[in-house]
Protein backbone atom coordinates (compact mmCIF):
# COMPACT_ATOMS: atom_id res chain seq x y z
CA UNK A 1 0.00 0.00 0.00
CA UNK A 2 0.99 3.44 -0.99
CA UNK A 3 1.24 6.36 1.02
CA UNK A 4 -1.13 7.97 -0.66
CA UNK A 5 -3.61 4.83 -0.41
CA UNK A 6 -2.62 4.82 3.41
CA UNK A 7 -4.29 8.26 3.64
CA UNK A 8 -7.32 7.38 1.37
CA UNK A 9 -8.35 4.75 3.50
CA UNK A 10 -8.14 6.84 7.05
CA UNK A 11 -10.40 8.99 5.40
CA UNK A 12 -13.62 6.61 5.66
CA UNK A 13 -12.86 6.57 9.60
CA UNK A 14 -12.90 10.33 9.95
CA UNK A 15 -9.75 11.45 9.95
CA UNK A 16 -8.81 14.83 8.59
CA UNK A 17 -6.96 14.53 5.01
CA UNK A 18 -4.47 17.57 6.84
CA UNK A 19 -3.66 15.20 9.92
CA UNK A 20 -3.57 11.71 7.90
CA UNK A 21 -1.02 13.67 4.92
CA UNK A 22 1.11 14.46 8.13
CA UNK A 23 1.39 11.36 9.45
CA UNK A 24 1.83 9.64 6.52
CA UNK A 25 4.70 12.60 5.44
CA UNK A 26 3.13 13.76 2.16
CA UNK A 27 1.75 16.83 0.91
CA UNK A 28 -1.79 17.39 1.08
CA UNK A 29 -1.89 18.46 -2.42
CA UNK A 30 0.00 15.76 -3.51
CA UNK A 31 -2.45 13.53 -2.18
CA UNK A 32 -5.35 15.35 -4.54
CA UNK A 33 -3.21 15.16 -7.47
CA UNK A 34 -2.94 11.47 -6.83
CA UNK A 35 -7.11 11.49 -6.38
CA UNK A 36 -7.70 13.53 -9.28
CA UNK A 37 -5.48 11.30 -11.89
CA UNK A 38 -7.75 8.49 -10.88
CA UNK A 39 -4.95 6.34 -9.42
CA UNK A 40 -7.14 5.12 -5.75
CA UNK A 41 -9.47 2.43 -6.22
CA UNK A 42 -11.64 2.37 -3.04
CA UNK A 43 -10.01 0.85 -0.01
CA UNK A 44 -11.47 -2.42 1.84
CA UNK A 45 -12.66 -0.12 4.39
CA UNK A 46 -14.41 2.29 1.98
CA UNK A 47 -16.11 -0.57 0.64
CA UNK A 48 -17.46 -2.18 3.77
CA UNK A 49 -18.32 1.60 5.32
CA UNK A 50 -20.34 1.84 1.77
CA UNK A 51 -22.36 -1.35 2.76
CA UNK A 52 -22.72 -0.22 6.22
CA UNK A 53 -24.67 3.22 4.96
CA UNK A 54 -27.01 1.02 2.27
CA UNK A 55 -27.83 -1.49 5.36
CA UNK A 56 -28.40 1.63 7.39
CA UNK A 57 -30.46 3.46 4.89
CA UNK A 58 -33.06 0.83 4.22
CA UNK A 59 -33.72 0.27 7.85
CA UNK A 60 -34.27 4.07 8.21
CA UNK A 61 -36.69 3.71 5.19
CA UNK A 62 -38.21 0.38 6.85
CA UNK A 63 -39.30 2.70 9.40
CA UNK A 64 -40.91 5.64 7.58
CA UNK A 65 -37.66 8.21 9.09
CA UNK A 66 -38.85 7.76 12.72
CA UNK A 67 -35.75 5.83 13.98
CA UNK A 68 -33.02 7.88 15.18
CA UNK A 69 -29.40 6.58 16.27
CA UNK A 70 -30.01 4.29 19.16
CA UNK A 71 -32.96 2.53 17.45
CA UNK A 72 -30.38 2.02 14.09
CA UNK A 73 -27.58 1.23 16.40
CA UNK A 74 -30.10 -1.47 18.11
CA UNK A 75 -31.14 -3.23 14.53
CA UNK A 76 -27.95 -3.75 13.35
CA UNK A 77 -26.29 -5.38 16.38
CA UNK A 78 -29.64 -7.44 16.64
CA UNK A 79 -28.98 -8.12 12.86
CA UNK A 80 -24.98 -8.82 13.99
CA UNK A 81 -23.65 -6.10 12.97
CA UNK A 82 -20.67 -4.99 14.66
CA UNK A 83 -20.39 -1.23 15.02
CA UNK A 84 -20.17 0.98 17.89
CA UNK A 85 -23.04 3.64 18.24
CA UNK A 86 -20.66 6.72 17.64
CA UNK A 87 -20.00 5.18 14.26
CA UNK A 88 -23.66 5.33 14.05
CA UNK A 89 -24.03 8.53 14.92
CA UNK A 90 -21.73 10.03 12.35
CA UNK A 91 -22.47 8.30 9.59
CA UNK A 92 -26.38 8.87 10.07
CA UNK A 93 -25.30 12.44 10.34
CA UNK A 94 -23.17 12.97 7.09
CA UNK A 95 -25.34 11.18 5.20
CA UNK A 96 -28.48 12.57 6.18
CA UNK A 97 -30.63 10.51 8.28
CA UNK A 98 -32.23 12.18 10.74
CA UNK A 99 -34.65 10.19 12.85
CA UNK A 100 -37.98 12.03 13.86
CA UNK A 101 -38.79 13.52 17.59
CA UNK A 102 -42.69 13.12 18.00
CA UNK A 103 -42.90 15.78 21.13
CA UNK A 104 -44.50 14.08 24.00
CA UNK A 105 -47.59 15.57 26.06
CA UNK A 106 -48.83 15.60 28.77
CA UNK A 107 -52.34 17.01 30.28
CA UNK A 108 -51.96 18.95 33.28
CA UNK A 109 -55.22 20.82 33.50
CA UNK A 110 -57.36 18.43 35.08
CA UNK A 111 -61.06 18.97 36.05
CA UNK A 112 -61.98 19.17 39.53
CA UNK A 113 -65.25 17.26 41.13
CA UNK A 114 -68.50 19.17 40.84
CA UNK A 115 -70.10 20.75 43.15
CA UNK A 116 -67.38 23.54 43.45
CA UNK A 117 -68.21 27.29 42.77
CA UNK A 118 -65.20 29.30 42.53
CA UNK A 119 -66.09 32.84 40.73
CA UNK A 120 -64.11 34.05 38.13
CA UNK A 121 -62.77 37.15 39.60
CA UNK A 122 -60.48 38.42 36.79
CA UNK A 123 -62.67 38.16 34.07
CA UNK A 124 -60.11 39.58 31.11
CA UNK A 125 -58.66 42.10 32.92
CA UNK A 126 -54.89 40.33 33.07
CA UNK A 127 -53.82 43.97 32.96
CA UNK A 128 -53.66 45.30 36.03
CA UNK A 129 -52.19 48.72 36.91
CA UNK A 130 -50.66 47.75 40.10
CA UNK A 131 -49.28 45.12 41.18
CA UNK A 132 -50.59 42.37 44.40
CA UNK A 133 -53.79 43.09 42.73
CA UNK A 134 -53.81 39.85 41.04
CA UNK A 135 -51.90 36.65 40.53
CA UNK A 136 -52.04 34.00 37.54
CA UNK A 137 -50.77 30.48 38.22
CA UNK A 138 -50.19 27.69 36.34
CA UNK A 139 -48.89 24.28 35.67
CA UNK A 140 -46.56 23.26 32.87
CA UNK A 141 -44.43 20.32 32.33
CA UNK A 142 -40.76 19.15 30.88
CA UNK A 143 -39.71 16.08 29.90
CA UNK A 144 -36.12 14.74 30.77
CA UNK A 145 -34.51 11.12 30.58
CA UNK A 146 -36.09 10.34 34.17
CA UNK A 147 -39.65 11.48 33.10
CA UNK A 148 -42.33 14.20 33.09
CA UNK A 149 -40.73 17.43 35.56
CA UNK A 150 -43.55 19.65 36.52
CA UNK A 151 -43.56 23.14 36.84
CA UNK A 152 -45.66 25.45 39.18
CA UNK A 153 -45.47 29.19 39.03
CA UNK A 154 -47.39 32.45 40.47
CA UNK A 155 -46.74 35.11 37.90
CA UNK A 156 -48.33 39.21 39.24
CA UNK A 157 -49.77 40.26 36.38
CA UNK A 158 -49.41 43.93 37.63
CA UNK A 159 -45.83 43.60 37.82
CA UNK A 160 -45.01 40.70 35.19
CA UNK A 161 -42.83 39.13 38.26
CA UNK A 162 -42.54 35.76 38.96
CA UNK A 163 -43.23 36.07 42.34
CA UNK A 164 -42.90 31.93 43.13
CA UNK A 165 -42.64 27.93 41.38
CA UNK A 166 -42.02 24.78 42.76
CA UNK A 167 -41.20 21.85 40.39
CA UNK A 168 -41.71 17.94 41.36
CA UNK A 169 -42.09 14.79 40.16
CA UNK A 170 -46.02 15.02 40.40
CA UNK A 171 -49.13 17.01 39.94
CA UNK A 172 -50.72 16.84 43.56
CA UNK A 173 -51.88 20.06 45.40
CA UNK A 174 -48.74 20.62 47.14
CA UNK A 175 -47.17 21.45 43.76
CA UNK A 176 -49.32 24.64 43.19
CA UNK A 177 -49.56 25.09 47.28
CA UNK A 178 -45.64 25.29 47.46
CA UNK A 179 -45.49 28.08 44.30
CA UNK A 180 -48.24 30.01 46.32
CA UNK A 181 -46.17 29.74 49.64
CA UNK A 182 -43.00 31.32 47.33
CA UNK A 183 -45.47 34.23 46.22
CA UNK A 184 -46.50 34.46 49.68
CA UNK A 185 -42.78 34.70 51.21
CA UNK A 186 -41.72 37.30 48.20
CA UNK A 187 -44.61 39.15 49.28
CA UNK A 188 -43.33 39.47 53.19
CA UNK A 189 -47.25 37.75 53.40
CA UNK A 190 -49.03 40.99 52.78
CA UNK A 191 -51.29 39.64 50.22
CA UNK A 192 -54.60 40.00 51.80
CA UNK A 193 -57.27 40.66 48.84
CA UNK A 194 -55.29 39.39 46.39
CA UNK A 195 -56.72 37.72 43.30
CA UNK A 196 -55.03 34.35 42.76
CA UNK A 197 -56.28 32.89 39.36
CA UNK A 198 -55.54 29.62 37.81
CA UNK A 199 -57.42 27.16 35.30
CA UNK A 200 -60.18 24.46 36.36
CA UNK A 201 -57.62 21.97 37.60
CA UNK A 202 -57.94 19.72 40.08
CA UNK A 203 -55.15 21.00 42.28
CA UNK A 204 -56.49 24.57 42.47
CA UNK A 205 -60.34 23.60 43.24
CA UNK A 206 -59.46 21.11 45.69
CA UNK A 207 -60.18 21.73 49.67
CA UNK A 208 -56.61 21.94 50.55
CA UNK A 209 -55.67 24.49 48.12
CA UNK A 210 -58.89 26.56 48.71
CA UNK A 211 -58.33 26.73 52.79
CA UNK A 212 -54.54 27.90 52.20
CA UNK A 213 -56.48 30.76 50.05
CA UNK A 214 -58.70 31.01 53.13
CA UNK A 215 -55.77 31.20 55.34
CA UNK A 216 -53.81 33.71 53.94
CA UNK A 217 -56.83 35.75 52.62
CA UNK A 218 -56.18 35.68 49.64
CA UNK A 219 -59.47 35.08 46.42
CA UNK A 220 -59.20 31.86 44.77
CA UNK A 221 -60.89 32.84 40.66
CA UNK A 222 -61.12 30.34 37.99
Amino acid sequence: MSRYECVADQKPAGFPVTKACEVAGVSTSGFYQWRERGAAEPTGREIAEAELVALMREIFDAADGNYGVPRIYRELRHGGVLVNMKRVRRLMRRHAMAGRCIRRRCRTTIPGPDGYTIPALIGRGFTPDEPDMAWCQDITYIATGEGWLYLASVLDLGSRRMLGYSMADHMRTELVIDALDMAITARAGNVAGVITHADRGSQYTSNDYLDHCQQHQLRPSV
